[in-house]
């Protein structure tokens, strides 16, 4: 079952385990889908930045994107 990043704990927890995370964004539907999936490389209040499954890396906005990881 997959868990929500929402607290800097959360992030800081994920990128120091190197956990793979997924971005999630609503599409014009109103329906989550994934945009991206990476290990953490950095976040703030405002943005995650994940590295990518082929080294190329990317920014996300924390408003507008939701952030899991399987449970596991």
């Amino acid at each position: 079952m997959p868990h929500t990043l929402n607290k800097n704990i959360d992030f800081f927890i994920a990128a120091l385990s190197q956990t793979y995370i997924t971005a999630l964004q609503l599409d014009p539907d109103g329906m989550y889908s994934e945009v991206a999936s990476g290990i953490v490389e950095e976040f703030s209040d405002l943005q995650v930045r994940l590295r990518r499954y082929d080294g190329s890396v990317s920014h996300y906005a924390r408003d507008n994107t939701k952030f899991q990881r399987n449970k596991g």
